[in-house]
């Protein structure tokens, strides 16, 4: 089995960098540009399509009883807005390709 890596900021700062030879702090600001745009579209728009990648939807989910599994309590869990993604075809005959 294979071990499962996390990508964070500081990578795709990284990789930006080393892709576009551009200065660290550039590279910075365009990744944090980038999730800041994504993250204000799916907060107003309630919808983000990214061509060739996918979608990202903002979601509302009503509150439910939910349960302990060891004890049996039951809890209430509060309505809440949840962020779901659904990817492109093309994302999805890449990923198919390389598996």
């Amino acid at each position: 089995m294979n071990k499962i890596t996390n990508i964070t900021r500081q990578d795709l700062y990284t990789l930006v960098h080393a892709e576009l030879g551009l200065p660290k702090v550039y590279c910075t600001n365009f990744v944090d540009d980038i999730f800041a745009i994504i993250t204000k579209g799916i907060s107003n728009e309630k919808k983000v399509k990214i061509s060739l990648f996918g979608t990202f939807t903002n979601r509302s989910k009503n509150s439910r009883i939910g349960r302990n599994p060891k004890t049996k309590q039951e809890t209430l869990i509060t309505s809440r807005n949840v962020v779901t993604f659904k990817p492109s075809k093309f994302l999805i005959k890449k990923i198919n390709k390389f598996s």
